[in-house]
C-alpha cells in the first residue's frame, strides 16, 4: 500500500465506490470490475469463502445484468482506518424473473493498493 493520508484515501474510496455503484446501477460488470486490482479478494458475507482473482470476482457479479433491472445504488460517507475504507450502501433492484423488488443494505470494507481495490468485504442483508 502506498503512503496516503486519510483525506487522500477517503477521496480514493469515494471515487472507487461511486464507480463501482455506477457499474452496478447500469448492470455493467466491466465497470464494476474496473475498480479492482489485478488479483482482488472479494468476500460476500462474513461467513462465505473469499473469492480470489479477477475471474472469480467477475463470476460472482456476472448475474447482475441477467437477473437485476431498475437498479439504484447509493453509498454513504467514507470512513478511513489505516489502509482500509468503509461505507454503508443501499442497492434496490427488481428481479427480472419475478418482478419482485429487492432492498439490499449493508456495509462495504475495502483495502486498496493506492489505486484499486485489493480486497472488498460486504456485510449486507436484503428484503
Amino acid at each position: 500500500m502506498s503512503e496516503q493520508n486519510g483525506g487522500e484515501l477517503r477521496q480514493l474510496g469515494r471515487t472507487l465506490v461511486d464507480e463501482f455503484g455506477r457499474g452496478w446501477s447500469k448492470a455493467k460488470v466491466d465497470v464494476m470490475m474496473s475498480v479492482f486490482a489485478p488479483e482482488p479478494v472479494f468476500q460476500e458475507t462474513p461467513f462465505s469463502e473469499p473469492l480470489r482473482g479477477q475471474d472469480a470476482v467477475r463470476g460472482y457479479w456476472a448475474d447482475v445484468p441477467l437477473h437485476q433491472s431498475e437498479i439504484s445504488f447509493t453509498a454513504g460517507e467514507i470512513f478511513v482506518v489505516g489502509p482500509w475504507f468503509a461505507t454503508e450502501f443501499k442497492c434496490t433492484f427488481r428481479r427480472r424473473r419475478t418482478g419482485e423488488w429487492v432492498d439490499a443494505r449493508g456495509a462495504m470494507f475495502c483495502e486498496t493498493d493506492g489505486a484499486r481495490i485489493t480486497e472488498m468485504r460486504l456485510y449486507w442483508d436484503r428484503r
